[in-house]
């Protein structure tokens, strides 16, 4: 289940968002975690089980996009379907309000996730 940011789930969330390429930079994670505690535009959220397995930023664009902007699963549970779960959760969420959409660093994960689940409903 996403749960919200608290900044308790510091060093795990600097954690899960260091798995992504362009957050590896200490200085350039700790910015990011920054502007998702300074930035009301900015949802970071983490992705609980038994255990905090993913991480999953949605930034807030001109009041009409919600887009995804960090998608991240620990290594030792990746291809379990997580990701696939935390942009289904982020939709379920903001999908009633804004368009979900991911960046250029996430978007071509974010619609393979899209074509999952459209595939999966056209079966029913």
């Amino acid at each position: 289940m996403l749960i919200r940011y608290k900044k308790a789930f510091e060093k795990i969330a600097m954690g899960l968002l260091s798995f992504m390429p362009e957050e590896k930079d200490v200085k350039k994670l700790q910015q990011t975690i920054k502007e998702y505690e300074a930035n009301e535009n900015w949802h970071l959220y983490l992705w609980k089980e038994e255990d905090l397995l993913g991480a999953i930023g949605v930034r807030i664009e001109d009041e009409e996009k919600a887009v995804i902007q960090h998608v991240s699963v620990n290594p030792s549970h990746r291809h379990q379907g997580i990701g696939k779960k935390m942009i289904d959760a982020v939709h379920s969420q903001y999908a009633n309000q804004y368009i979900v959409c991911g960046d250029e660093k996430t978007e071509s994960f974010v619609k393979k996730c899209e074509e999952i689940v459209q595939k999966d409903q056209s079966r029913l």
